[in-house]
Order: C-alpha cells, then structure tokens, then sequence
C-alpha cells in the first residue's frame, strides 16, 4: 500500500492530534477547589491519611462515598498517588473496580498517570486489567498504549488485559499505539510488547485498514517492520 498523500495525511494527522489530545485530558483528578472542599473519607484519601481513614471507616463512614464527579475516595487517593490510603479503604471495603462518572477505575488512572507504584498496587489490591472503562469503553491497556506508557502496558498483560479488545472508535490497543503514536521509540516498544504477547497483527479498524497498513501509511518504518517480521498483512 502506497503512503497517504500528503494532503491527506495532514488532514488525518490534525484530527488524531485532537483525538490524541482529547484521550489524554478525558480523566478528570479533583480540582483545587474540589480539594478543598472535601470532608470526611474524601478529605483524608485527598491527604493519604491512612490513619484518618481507618478512624473514619471504623465510625461507619461509607468508604465507597462519592463526590460531585463520581469519584470516590480510592479514586482520590489513586490520583494522589496515596498507597497507604488506597490500602486502607480497600481493608474497609472500598470496591477496587468501581468506576467515577467518566467510567475511569483506579488502574486506568496510574496507567494514564504513567504512575507503575500505583498501578502495581491497584492490581495487588484487586483492580481486574479486564474492566471496561471510560467514555471510549476502553481499558487501561489502551489507554497506556495510546500514550506509550511501555511498562504499563507490559505490566497490564501479565494482569490478563485484553489483548484485541476493541474500543468504541474501532481501534485495538496495538491499533493505538500506531494512529496515536508517534512512531519513536516508546510507542514502537509498545508495539513491540503487544505483538510478542500475542495481539492480532491483523485485525483491522472500522474501515478495513489493518495495522500495517495504517504503520506504512504514517511511514512509521519501525513499526513497519516489526509487525512484518509478525505476519502482519
């Protein structure tokens, strides 16, 4: 397949920057304001006190309490980075798989966040790498692949993430690291760690076009490769 033109391709180019840029900014961490808001469990996972939150839950605060965005304090505490507090909800029966109103959970956060402690923790803590999650009807592995987060997504597919789950924009997470990469290092290594795990080097987007085709079409000549020496067609 021969390269898109050159108007084309900075047609194309423009609308996936956008996208692009809209996948990364789609989380929403609580606000300064929000912050300084909070009372009870939201305030102390906004703290990472642990010690508060063990206090509060053994009073009989709900640990699954939300804010006005759906968040509840385990998301909170994720987006603080707060393994102790994270921890400590989780003892008190926060659900590690529960979902604020962008459907975002704890480990689609630290993959965005490219944030390896947390996510290890999440995963410790009982968050599935199989959620569907965000707006796209995702998960956290296409997310991290998107971004080019590499030991996230090589940490995700040891969890069990799905390899060739397709998103609402018809796009796999190996798909991702192609249309919204940018062709160097870290999204090729993600490419890379997709393909030796087993992820279908042909499984085309909504409109016929497979992975390779979309690589050659960008000139993305590591990728290309790579997924050639794959049987990629």
């Amino acid at each position: 397949m021969k390269p898109l033109c050159g108007a084309v391709r900075c047609v194309l180019g423009s609308f996936l920057i956008a996208c692009s840029a809209s996948l990364a900014h789609a989380q929403t961490p609580p606000a300064p304001v929000e912050r300084a808001r909070y009372t009870g469990l939201l305030a102390a996972a906004a703290r990472g006190d642990a010690v508060q939150i063990q206090a509060l839950t053994a009073r009989g605060e709900t640990p699954d309490i939300r804010d006005a965005h759906g968040r509840t304090p385990l998301h909170v505490a994720a987006y603080g980075g707060h393994h102790q507090a994270m921890r400590a909800l989780v003892a008190a029966g926060a659900n590690p798989n529960a979902l604020e109103n962008d459907r975002y959970d704890i480990l689609t956060i630290a993959a965005v966040a490219d944030d390896l402690p947390t996510l290890t923790v999440a995963l410790a803590l009982g968050a599935r790498a199989q959620n569907i999650t965000s707006r796209y009807d995702g998960t956290a592995l296409i997310a991290a692949a998107h971004l080019g987060h590499v030991e996230i997504v090589r940490t995700l597919i040891r969890a069990g993430a799905p390899l060739d789950h397709i998103n609402n924009l018809g796009w796999t997470a190996l798909i991702e690291s192609i249309v919204l990469g940018d062709g160097g290092p870290r999204h090729t290594e993600t490419l890379r760690a997709l393909v030796e795990s087993g992820a279908n080097v042909n499984l085309a987007d909504r409109d016929g076009r497979t992975p390779l085709s979309l690589a050659l079409g960008r000139g993305y000549g590591a990728m290309v490769r790579l997924l050639q020496r794959a049987g990629a067609r």
